[in-house]
């Protein structure tokens, strides 16, 4: 397949440029100041892709336009400015329909892309595993699909004669349907895995042990909470998107209570709701976790929004609903007025620093207690011949109280709801006395 195929004809234009004019769009449903917010936050985007920034204009958008969202004007205006300042790619901060990217690149001559565009590049930078690869192929694959045109200025070459005698497929007609092929073997191979991981959940299922997702807004600090959390040397770098890969550790609380932790993709305001779909094989992880760690950066002054933005992808995702421990990271960084807007925001939330490891101690206690709440409580009375349910306890329940007795050992503790069903005929209603049950 050619390298046409693998990657959008956009991307590669924009992966040689050198030099980008960004424009910022305050609409309408916007709240005064969130353009310029999201404006700020487009250009580290773009920095992202080591692409330098020459200037940036906002805009101020009654009504959209359908040729070119701006209006032909305000396009020509912005033209002039990116000239002048010898940009060669023109970057916008909301979603271009195809005509719209054709009739700016048309009417520039520069190459011209949205925010949509620059975050699928990145994500294509980033991927690393097979999975991943693929999942970001198959988001760029549905995005390019209707902008093929602009690969091509001889559309109206024909291939050849069909066998009828009939005009054959055109250039265009014959990619199309290649990459209409592809994303069909991309969907189906996405699917297998998503019957794989069923597979391997069941498995674990059957030890069951605890489980968390880490999920929240790109560059919050996750990578570095799971590797401070369970040891873990995952990849932790100061930039957006850092890691696209589930990774999963496993982390013994200091009540010996066993918990699996499983650090998630990074969200952002306006991720394409096309990236949503594609990695929802990796992100099932956070719709079947027994609750979620939501990571939030309190050392960024747009915390509040970057705290929205996660809830809402987590309601996409349809884990809304799912308990939920907020750790305000950064503490190190942050100041006390901050501190003060990030407890008003959320009452109950955790305050730690996962490179100084401040406060560690405050979130392992919620772990525990959440899990100790989500567990049957009970007194049993274990044979010493059946030892194995002791261990077993101690491995995958919440042991409070344990006392050798004669004939057995006497606990009160929390059973995990799958193995209720072992622990029940060993079940007692108070303390045995010496030498009986």
């Amino acid at each position: 397949m050619s390298d046409f195929l693998t990657a959008t004809p956009s991307t590669d234009d924009s992966k040689k440029c050198e030099r980008a004019f960004l424009v910022g769009v305050q609409t309408p449903g916007l709240k005064p100041g969130e353009a310029r917010e999201l404006l700020t936050e487009l250009r580290e985007l773009v920095e992202n892709l080591r692409i330098s920034v020459v200037a940036e204009e906002l805009v101020n958008l009654r009504s959209i336009n359908a040729a070119t969202l701006l209006g032909s004007g305000r396009t020509r205006e912005i033209i002039a400015a990116a000239r002048a300042a010898q940009a060669d790619l023109i970057v916008v901060d909301e979603p271009l329909s195809p005509a719209q990217q054709r009739n700016w690149e048309k009417e520039s001559g520069i190459a011209v892309i949205d925010r949509e565009e620059v975050i699928l590049d990145i994500f294509a930078e980033r991927a690393s595993t097979r999975e991943a690869v693929m999942q970001v192929a198959l988001a760029r694959m549905e995005y390019s699909l209707p902008r093929l045109t602009r690969a091509w200025t001889h559309l109206s070459r024909q291939r050849g004669k069909g066998k009828l005698g009939g005009e054959g497929e055109t250039q265009l007609e014959q990619d199309r349907r290649i990459v209409r092929d592809r994303i069909t073997h991309l969907r189906a191979w996405l699917a297998k895995v998503v019957s794989q991981r069923d597979v391997q959940r069941h498995r674990r299922m059957r030890v069951p042990v605890p489980t968390a997702s880490i999920v929240g807004y790109t560059n919050a600090g996750k990578s570095t909470l799971l590797n401070k959390l369970t040891g873990a040397r995952v990849l932790a770098e100061n930039k957006l998107f850092a890691t696209l890969d589930p990774t999963t550790r496993q982390l013994t609380l200091p009540n010996h209570q066993k918990l699996l932790v499983t650090d998630t993709v990074g969200f952002i305001r306006r991720l394409p709701h096309r990236l949503v779909e594609a990695f929802k094989a990796t992100l099932e992880e956070v719709i079947v976790s027994d609750f979620l760690i939501h990571v939030i950066d309190v050392a960024n002054p747009d915390f509040a929004k970057h705290h929205a933005t996660t809830l809402a992808v987590l309601d996409e995702l349809g884990a809304a609903d799912k308990t939920i421990i907020t750790v305000f990271n950064k503490t190190d960084l942050a100041g006390d007025t901050a501190r003060a807007h990030a407890r008003a925001l959320v009452p109950d939330a955790c305050f730690v620093s996962a490179v100084t490891g401040e406060n560690m101690e405050a979130l392992h206690a919620r772990c525990a207690g959440l899990i100790a709440d989500q567990y049957a409580s009970a007194r049993l009375f274990i044979p010493h011949a059946r030892y194995d349910l002791v261990a077993k306890l101690h491995t995958f329940g919440h042991v409070q109280h344990e006392e050798q007795c004669d004939g057995g050992v006497y606990l009160e503790a929390r059973i995990p709801p799958a193995q209720n069903a072992a622990y029940e005929p060993y079940k007692v209603t108070k303390k045995p006395g010496k030498g009986r049950r």
